[in-house]
């Protein structure tokens, strides 16, 4: 059991005019499916990752549209009632890269080559988080410290010594 180090992950698009409009923003329903908004002529892209028993195989990256029909539209259309009549554009597949030591973003100056600072491993939170990890490191590389936020948890000490930053 448990999930492979590179787990396949679906990305649909798909075309609603009535969608939700430019202040709305990646939403993630409790139901698991997610969308945003990609670019202004009323397109989206989404998906939802599968239960731990209906992984794809890693090894075949061929995009499983059913999955798309049967589990993440209905779930979207009950969200957004305006994507009953969403139009499928086209769909693709990929890696779910993630930082395999505890899933977090591993932020700041390596231990050990001087002038690399590091921005990574966000596990799918990449875009959510990309703001403010520029923001630090930009600080660390100007200034020599974190001054907006103290990301400093997020370092590399954690892997050096083995302990693992855990979510609540």
């Amino acid at each position: 059991g448990g999930v492979p180090p590179h787990p396949c992950r679906y990305v649909y698009s798909w075309h609603c005019p009535d969608g939700p409009g430019f202040s709305c923003p990646l939403l993630v329903d409790t139901t698991g499916a997610y969308f945003r908004r990609d670019g202004i002529a009323g397109n989206y892209l989404g998906g939802m990752s599968p239960a731990e028993e209906e992984e794809p195989d890693p090894g075949d990256l061929s995009v499983d549209h059913e999955f798309f029909q049967e589990r993440v539209w209905p779930r979207l259309a009950r969200r957004v009632p305006a994507f009953a009549s969403l139009r499928p554009r086209g769909a693709w597949a990929g890696y779910y890269d993630h930082n395999v030591f505890d899933r977090n973003g591993v932020l700041g100056p390596h231990p050990k080559l001087e002038n690399l600072f590091l921005a990574a491993g966000f596990s799918g939170h990449g875009l959510q988080h990309a703001p403010a990890a520029g923001r630090a490191v930009a600080e660390l590389v100007v200034r020599g410290r974190y001054e907006s936020l103290d990301l400093g948890r997020l370092g590399w000490r954690r892997l050096v010594e083995g302990e693992p930053l855990e979510e609540g």
